[in-house]
């Protein structure tokens, strides 16, 4: 299964512990017959640097349809939250939010989820003939994941989403119009960077050859307790080791093994501090032969210990 990577933290260009974070708003909502969509709003700590940035997920599996799915992720920084929104303090009702003492700088990271029944209503029915056709007809063979470059005309419709006063049938209808207009620009972004794509490896321009670098990753995200080789993975995938490591490092921009190791302790990072388990426990789910290797390698990704993780 395809597990895009965390957009706080390619946002931060680190990884994200979420107790570092305080949560000011959080809202989910399932538009009747549309989009669900998720909003989680934190308040941004002074040394917290984030970049705005979006991403597309094409989810798309074979066997299940059901299962299928389009995302789009959003992290903004710079905006500012009152924390009497709800009840509106009288500064921000006049507009006077430079005078509100209850604002807050937020980091606000926004999800749209698409779902093959809602994307059918777009299928005209001819032949396709563009990437975004695939991606909604979802007969892209392969998912993945593409982080976006924010337009103009995309930031104006997340400020819209983040600060409209609609409410009841009025606000279903302003959000599923804005979520559309997110939708289209997405795609025309892509198509617009896919155009404008050179690729240093010139293997990588034929799609059969990029299909299986990404077919690496996934699988590389398959195996994340079961460790495995380049060897082993370039003859899963049926491509020669140099161009599996050259192709890798240019489409994702780290080598495999540092993309291995990464995943590999956030999972272990994830295991201890959420669920709970042992620094034994997670040394041997994750196939080290000693916890020391095991520790060495968590401490060189998160600078810190194991140990010290279950303390905090």
């Amino acid at each position: 299964m395809h597990q895009a990577p965390d957009i706080l933290s390619l946002a931060r260009k680190a990884p994200v512990m979420f107790n570092e974070l305080e949560l000011l708003q959080y809202r989910e909502q399932q538009i009747p017959g549309s989009v669900q969509y998720t909003i989680h709003r934190y308040r941004r700590q002074s040394q917290f640097e984030v970049d705005d940035m979006g991403m597309l997920v094409y989810h798309r599996v074979e066997k299940n349809s059901k299962e299928n799915y389009l995302e789009l992720r959003f992290c903004i920084s710079g905006n500012t939250y009152c924390r009497q929104k709800e009840i509106e303090c009288d500064n921000c009702r006049f507009s006077l939010s430079n005078s509100c003492e209850q604002k807050s700088p937020s980091v606000d990271v926004l999800s749209f989820l698409f779902s093959p029944t809602h994307l059918s209503q777009f299928i005209n029915g001819g032949k396709m003939k563009s990437m975004p056709d695939e991606i909604v007809h979802f007969r892209h063979a392969s998912s993945f994941s593409k982080t976006l470059t924010l337009c103009g005309k995309t930031r104006t419709v997340l400020e819209a989403l983040l600060n409209h006063n609609y409410s009841g049938s009025m606000e279903n209808i302003f959000l599923n119009a804005q979520m559309q207009m997110l939708l289209l620009y997405s795609l025309e972004c892509m198509i617009g960077e896919k155009e404008e794509m050179a690729f240093t490896c010139k293997f990588l321009a034929n799609e059969s050859d990029r299909e299986k670098i990404e077919k690496a990753r996934e699988i590389l995200l398959q195996h994340i307790g079961e460790p495995i080789t380049i060897k082993e993975l370039s003859r899963k995938v049926a491509i020669n080791e140099c161009y599996l490591k050259k192709g890798f490092k240019e489409l994702y921009g780290t080598t495999v093994f540092d993309f291995y190791q990464s995943q590999r302790m956030e999972h272990a990072r994830y295991l201890l501090y959420e669920k709970g388990l042992s620094v034994t426990e997670v040394s041997m789910m994750l196939g080290y032969s000693s916890i020391s290797h095991f520790s060495t390698a968590f401490k060189k990704h998160t600078g810190i210990k194991p140990c010290e993780l279950l303390l905090r």
